[in-house]
């Protein structure tokens, strides 16, 4: 929809930029102090486990050079799991075993790493390669999600993820972020990945876009996009609805996932969520957050009767 269009015709869209982004949404809304709530993921999931928002489950944490030797203990009972920089950015220093072969781990794309390519894939996380400013860093490792089949066919190599825009507490926008042989499994737009809008009201497809281009179908499976259809979709709302009390921040990317039998789980909280997802819309962000600055008492209605709101006023 935005295609050549001009800074004035992106202006008269509603098109957010960076500059008001950062003055507007998150200065004006984010207090600093509470960036570590959502920069440092382990933090994050232990405020979910207090507040009781569902996240992977959590099975080991890795903070110094020497727990490593018992790493090989630590992973004989585990087929599938994910480890992650806990201060990490943009799907940096993530790594995802789906299965075991002998005494190989196998990854999405099939190739395997041993024990000693994992510990001292860990032992670079520690040390602050992945991490937001270079510092020290914990390594995380996780339980693998597994899908729900709505998304079979729709990712490459890769779990699709759900992006909502939070305003005050209200869910504004939403995309689902589709991997890509180009984003080398990352559910990253910058890198390749497909981008859905998604239809606040029901979860369907708005549009799809790769690489700033609209397209209709996956560039690797062929699958049609348009025929995605969300379930659980207000449960998926309502739980990022829930992350603004538990963080206090007014403007804020939570990125969801649906496994295919815990259901909506939260993967991580962002206080300076990206732009793209208005493209993937095709709409700018303003106008709805304009509304929402219109709405009378929003604060002191309940993440259901926002969720509610959002629908009927943003539902296409």
């Amino acid at each position: 929809m935005f295609g050549f269009a001009n800074p004035r015709q992106l202006k008269r869209l509603g098109v957010i930029g960076m500059n008001r982004r950062n003055i507007q949404l998150i200065a004006a809304n984010n207090p600093r102090h509470l960036y570590p709530l959502v920069d440092n993921k382990l933090r994050t999931k232990e405020l979910c486990l207090k507040t009781g928002i569902a996240t992977p489950e959590l099975l080991a944490v890795f903070s110094a050079q020497y727990e490593l030797r018992k790493l090989g203990e630590t992973l004989e009972r585990l087929d599938g799991f994910v480890i992650k920089p806990a201060q990490g950015s943009g799907g940096k220093g993530i790594l995802v075993i789906v299965g075991r072969e002998g005494d190989d781990f196998v990854r999405t794309d099939g190739s395997k790493i041993d024990i000693s390519g994992i510990r001292r894939h860990i032992s670079n996380i520690l040390s602050g390669l992945y991490s937001l400013g270079g510092r020290n860093d914990v390594a995380i490792v996780e339980a693998l999600v597994h899908f729900a089949p709505c998304f079979e066919g729709m990712s490459f190599e890769g779990v699709p993820d759900i992006r909502v825009i939070v305003y005050q507490g209200y869910p504004v926008m939403a995309m689902t972020r589709l991997s890509t042989h180009a984003s080398h499994g990352k559910a990253n737009l910058h890198q390749g990945a497909v981008g859905v809008g998604l239809n606040i009201q029901n979860g369907t497809t708005l549009r799809a876009v790769m690489r700033d281009n609209p397209i209709t179908f996956h560039p690797d499976t062929g699958k049609d996009l348009t025929a995605l259809n969300i379930p659980h979709w207000n449960e998926l709302l309502s739980l990022s609805a829930r992350c603004y009390e538990m963080t206090g921040l007014g403007y804020l990317g939570v990125d969801l996932v649906l496994d295919e039998k815990l259901g909506p789980l939260l993967m991580e909280l962002n206080a300076r969520p990206g732009l793209a997802i208005q493209l993937a819309n095709g709409q700018g962000l303003l106008p709805r957050i304009k509304t929402i600055d219109a709405t009378e008492k929003h604060k002191h209605q309940s993440p259901k009767q926002r969720v509610l709101l959002s629908q009927a006023l943003f539902g296409a």
